[in-house]
């Protein structure tokens, strides 16, 4: 009789569940139809929509950092005066 295999040679204690009945009791049970299909990409599409929104942070970005210039020198500038 050939016992099962477990680590450090261990057979299994007859109030575990086996690894295949834990496995079955994990799994979620499928309700109904599943989702339909994805609608196929038009990757053409895709890309012009992220190479816009990349000049559009590329914009923001640049507009931010002369904000933030234009701050820091009038900062200086009245820091300066007094």
């Amino acid at each position: 009789m050939a016992l099962r295999g477990r680590p450090g040679g261990a057979p299994a204690r007859e109030d575990e569940p086996r690894r295949e009945e834990r496995a079955e009791q994990q799994a979620p049970a499928q309700q109904g139809p599943g989702l339909p299909p994805p609608p196929p990409v038009d990757y053409g599409v895709f890309m012009q929509g992220l190479v816009q929104a990349m000049q559009m942070q590329a914009h923001t970005q640049a507009a931010l950092q002369a904000q933030l210039e234009a701050q820091m020198v009038l900062m200086n500038g009245v820091a300066g005066e007094s």
